[in-house]
């Protein structure tokens, strides 16, 4: 909960669906896992505007997304890249942007206290 905008729902959430973060061998398989990627379609010299894979955790997604909406806040350390984003790319694909910079800061979070994050109860005690 130590992150912006993560509260006691949330971060029950992120926890619950990204379990022990050590077993992704970076924090961009973690966004992969919540399905929060990009998929990219080419054929020839042609290519497609990308879509999120959403092979992944619904409730994770939903969790990240909802963290991220509160970025457009102007006390959120992300306000200046969700408005930078915002103007290139709309609200909510900045919505989702955001969301994808927060599970990697859960990932290595998580990575970090290791059995501690699994151990201790979560509602409190700032393990996200």
């Amino acid at each position: 909960m130590k992150h912006y905008g993560v509260g006691e729902l949330t971060s029950v959430a992120l926890l619950s669906e990204l379990g022990d973060a050590r077993r992704f061998s970076s924090s961009r398989k973690a966004v992969r896992f919540a399905g929060l990627d990009v998929t990219v379609h080419s054929s020839d010299e042609k290519r497609a505007a990308g879509k999120l894979s959403r092979q992944g955790s619904p409730v994770l997604r939903w969790a990240a997304y909802e963290v991220a909406k509160g970025a457009y806040r102007k006390s959120s350390p992300d306000h200046e890249y969700y408005l930078q984003s915002r103007e290139r790319v709309g609200t909510n694909r900045a919505a989702l942007s955001i969301a994808r910079k927060l599970l990697r800061r859960a990932h290595h979070t998580l990575r970090e206290l290791g059995e501690e994050a699994m151990s201790e109860p979560v509602v409190g005690s700032g393990a996200l």
